[in-house]
């Protein structure tokens, strides 16, 4: 017997560079194994704004429309055959991406790497994986994880980029009394800032361009001091690019009262002079935790690093992190990560929220760090039996 189709799902489709649609799509039932989840918050972060600006992500370019977003949480509104343990009404945080279960990562559990790994809205696989930004999707039961009682869904949004800076920080064993330098304070260098104090850091600092955003991190306790890059040409020579990050990053530490440097680096820029100044930035047998996405090919002073015996580590996405993530979330530990989302937008208004994004500042000139997308308030969410 062929399953019934449910009414109608609002969907935000992206068409083309700049072509975001709202559409109207067929609702299915859950299949086995999966549930039904009414979405209620997504958060916009980079990789969504590169498809939607560019129509690809660095190698992954758009092949058929696609729906964006994958920092996402709502309410369980239908259980599949064989779902156990998860009932309608569950409020719930939705890890975005589906794993084999059958590679050599996945059961050495380091699912993150799996050779067949499909991600809600990214291109790299074909057919797309549809993201978020719709009223209701289906997606594996195991891949929702409950909201505790103190958690928001804005909360549950946020449990994604955490997990990317709980993976990070796994990888780099941050650990109590260390000091940590974050460079770039987008939303993923802030929660970098306010998860190293979450594992007990000395001393957290940030470098960025963007005195505003500093200046939002020291006003809301997410790092203990800043240091504002001057924005300079680009260099004309790879030796003076290098001779300029070192320069730089020593102005930077002297100002830190850390002119032997720092036991962790996180960059969270994927800039390439920032990759240069991290490696100068980590002290002796420190650390340099690339997290950033950005310059594919990178010139890195490489002897600095060999001879200090300093880590340069790369980290990708997550595994296993969510039960922390949230439970962080709902103690209120992490401080004031909560104003990292400074607007929102209904779900047919998505690509207002885009363009936003892109520009960074609104129109009153408040700063845009991380915008989320709910459903339209006309929408009615309720469990579908």
């Amino acid at each position: 017997m062929s399953p019934v189709a449910l009414p109608s799902n609002t969907v935000s489709v992206l068409h083309g560079r700049l072509d975001i649609r709202v559409e109207q799509r067929t609702l299915w039932p859950p299949q086995q194994g999966y549930a039904q989840v009414a979405v209620l918050a997504t958060g916009l972060c980079g990789s969504d704004l590169h498809y939607f600006a560019h129509g690809r992500n660095g190698d992954f370019a758009l092949q058929s429309p696609l729906v964006l977003g994958h920092e996402a949480a709502g309410v369980v509104t239908a259980v599949g055959p064989g779902v156990k343990g998860l009932a309608v009404g569950t409020r719930v945080a939705i890890e975005a991406g589906i794993m084999c279960n059958n590679c050599k990562f996945c059961t050495s559990g380091n699912y993150n790497l799996c050779v067949n790994m499909r991600f809600c809205s990214s291109a790299k696989t074909f057919p797309h994986l549809d993201g978020t930004l719709q009223t209701y999707m289906n997606h594996p039961a195991h891949l929702l994880h409950p909201l505790p009682e103190a958690c928001s869904f804005d909360d549950g949004a946020l449990a994604e980029p955490l997990s990317v800076l709980l993976h990070a920080s796994r990888r780099a064993q941050v650990s109590r009394g260390q000091t940590v330098l974050v460079f770039g304070v987008g939303a993923i260098g802030l929660l970098a800032c306010s998860v190293a104090k979450s594992k007990g850091a000395s001393r957290v600092v940030a470098i960025d361009i963007n005195k505003a955003r500093l200046d939002f991190a020291t006003s809301n306790g997410i790092a203990d001091a800043t240091f504002c890059l001057p924005i300079a040409d680009k260099a004309q020579t790879s030796e003076e690019a290098l001779s300029r990050a070192k320069d730089s990053i020593q102005s930077a530490l002297a100002k830190f009262g850390a002119a032997d440097g720092f036991d962790v680096a996180f960059e969270c820029t994927g800039a390439e002079p920032c990759i240069q100044m991290s490696v100068h930035a980590a002290t002796v047998g420190g650390k340099v935790m690339l997290i950033g996405m950005g310059s594919r090919n990178v010139l890195l002073p490489l002897s600095a690093a060999a001879l200090r015996e300093v880590d340069i580590q790369g980290s990708f996405r997550y595994a296993h992190t969510y039960p922390e993530a949230l439970a962080l979330l709902a103690s209120g530990t992490l401080g004031s990560v909560k104003k990292l989302i400074t607007h929102r937008f209904e779900l047919h208004d998505t690509r207002d929220a885009f363009e936003l994004l892109a520009r960074g500042k609104d129109d009153e000139g408040r700063m845009v760090i991380k915008v989320v997308v709910g459903p339209n308030k006309n929408t009615i969410v309720h469990p579908l039996r």
